[in-house]
């Protein structure tokens, strides 16, 4: 009997959850909101303080409300988990390389003096020194299951948020320990445990690295030989899962394993893939967390308290927005950048709920303080989109963006998406045959550039909002893509094809595996980088060899469109699940 209850329950809940997805994602996606309110709204709403009070009184309200606010927990960390193996695959080591000195020197700075403003300013208002370090720590943290889908990884803000957002995560273990050795009656188990957890947690690491390098590509190549996208899957789940257990049980955070588990699918040449199989997942889980962080939200607590706690909430915000600004200033981002990011992570993050449920554990702060900051950092999740689009505001500003050049008359015009060297040299050889263009960027620095050498350049985000409509895509001759971001130029080819069937789009491709992944999804003509240097040092050997120029041009080209012919064959072929099952299919 009792078994049936708790089956019962348990399908109610789900009723309820998968009721709010569908519900949630249409209705602000209609009105353009980001859907992150909308599940913490509806966690108010069902969970133990909105209408599951009510519950014992009306006993029907039991099948629109969460009965087990706890047993939902894993699942949201399940979202968490999820989310790092998605940032894990849209990074590469090479890139993480790259932003080593964002990471450990932005990164790390903005905790440590986040966090210390922090905690001597509570200090100061009487919490003793130990749990007000916990504390200033703790609502240092900003969150990554927010602010990663607002900002994306490729925006200069993007990137700043990312570095930001790994170092934390990468901190927490070591600040949960740190937690730990300053407990009343510690006697100094704490700091023996990190270092424990540390040299174990590195080999680990280690092992992950050089196993994921031999067994991911075999495993991924025999799942996708199958044809059967329900074992491409159960292979992604296992190895994200096993990553995330390898880790955790060394006591590191179990969001390392995921993240290193999607950095390592991400040197495979079947990370798209991944990649879209897990997005559902990813989303829903998601979903499930920010519910959870609506569960949290007591509003009679807050309207008893509501002028210390909005008090409060407005100390951490502009404190952390200042810090990240400021150091964002010094490290030589943009004005408009740097106004931006610090506003996106002035919120504190989910993991600050673990820092603080460990302060309370080790007796560093009060029971009644520890649910007061918790109070504070659920409505500080709720409002971080709205903190996003204030962002964006001011930064435009603090730094206006430059003004559109005017439109020629009569005249289509290309698009390029990049104004990096590449896209500056493909603007000269329009000019030079009278072609009109203009060029899109989300780097400033690069547009300012541009301008001052006379290129038609304007500053925006092509993959977000209403940039490319600004610009005329629909009526334009052609689009180009020049960036070097392998999966954010995959990702706006399909996205452009979906929305412009016949607009003519030209790519630039790392290499030929990743020129085929673009004519998958919808390219027009796909260049790859590494062929066009191979013919051209090909042509220089053989006339430097005394082979008339004429024969060797004509080889060059007959051997560059036998190449074009195997890409655009390999970019139809269906060598992965995604081309063979109709639920999955992409354009082009």
């Amino acid at each position: 009997m009792a078994g049936e209850i708790s089956i019962s329950n348990t399908l109610s809940d789900a009723l309820v959850i998968l009721g709010a997805a569908g519900i949630v994602i249409p209705v602000f996606t209609r009105f353009r909101i980001t859907p992150v309110i909308g599940f913490i709204l509806i966690g108010v709403l069902v969970g133990p303080y909105g209408l599951g009070k009510l519950v014992y009184d009306e006993p029907w309200l039991s099948h629109i409300t969460i009965t087990d606010p706890e047993a939902l927990e894993p699942f949201a960390e399940f979202g968490i988990i999820l989310l790092l193996f998605g940032i894990g695959l849209e990074l590469s080591f090479n890139r993480l390389w790259q932003m080593r000195r964002l990471v450990f020197g932005l990164g790390a700075l903005e905790l440590l003096i986040s966090g210390s403003l922090i905690a001597v300013f509570l200090a100061m208002m009487g919490q003793y020194w130990s749990g007000a370090v916990g504390l200033g720590l703790a609502l240092a943290l900003s969150s990554t299951a927010i602010v990663l889908p607002i900002s994306g990884t490729a925006s200069p803000v993007g990137r700043a948020a990312l570095s930001m957002l790994l170092f934390e995560d990468i901190a927490i273990v070591p600040i949960i320990f740190m937690l730990g050795a300053l407990a009343p009656y510690a006697q100094g188990a704490g700091w023996e445990g990190m270092v424990e957890t540390l040299w174990q947690g590195g080999l680990v690491i280690l092992a992950l690295l050089v196993l994921g390098r031999i067994a991911l590509p075999r495993l991924f190549a025999q799942a996708a030989r199958t044809k059967s996208p329900e074992l491409f899957l159960a292979a992604s789940l296992l190895v994200v899962i096993g990553a995330s257990l390898a880790t955790g049980l060394t006591g590191l955070s179990p969001i390392v394993g995921a993240l290193i588990a999607g950095l390592l699918i991400a040197e495979t040449e079947y990370h798209t893939e991944i990649e879209s199989i897990m997005e559902p997942f990813k989303g829903l889980a998601l979903g499930v967390f920010l519910i959870t962080v609506g569960m949290s939200i007591d509003l009679m607590t807050i309207w008893d308290n509501f002028g210390l706690i909005m008090l409060a909430v407005l100390m951490v915000l502009t404190l952390k927005a200042l810090v990240t600004g400021l150091l964002l200033r010094v490290m030589g981002a943009r004005r408009s950048t740097a106004t931006e990011t610090g506003i996106l992570m002035a919120s504190p993050s989910e993991t600050t709920l673990i820092v603080l449920s460990a302060a309370s554990a080790a007796l560093l702060i009060q029971p009644g303080t520890a649910q007061f900051w918790q109070i504070v950092t659920a409505i500080g999740l709720t409002i971080t989109p709205l903190l996003a689009r204030l962002g964006r505001v001011v930064a435009r500003r603090v730094e206006p963006a430059p003004e559109l050049p005017p439109e020629e008359p009569g005249k289509r015009r290309v698009v390029i998406i990049g104004v990096g060297r590449v896209g500056r040299l493909i603007a000269d050889m329009l000019k030079v045959h009278g072609k009109s263009y203009i060029a899109i960027d989300s780097d400033t620095d690069t547009v300012e550039v541009a301008k001052r050498r006379g290129y038609r350049a304007v500053f925006g985000d092509a993959g977000r909002g209403d940039a490319l409509e600004r610009l005329g895509v629909e009526n334009a001759l052609a689009l180009i893509l020049t960036m070097d971001e392998p999966v954010l130029a995959q990702r706006l080819t399909q996205k452009l094809r979906k929305e412009y069937p016949d607009l003519p789009i030209i790519a630039r491709a790392r290499d030929t595996r990743h020129a085929a992944e673009l004519y998958r999804s919808g390219a027009s003509h796909a260049v790859p980088e590494t062929l066009e240097s191979s013919l051209q040092l090909s042509e220089a050997v053989l006339v430097d060899l005394g082979v008339p120029m004429g024969p060797v041009i004509a080889s060059i080209h007959e051997k560059r469109d036998e190449y074009r012919a195997q890409i655009e064959e390999d970019g139809q072929m269906a060598y992965t699940p995604k081309l063979r099952t109709s639920t999955v299919d992409n354009p082009g």
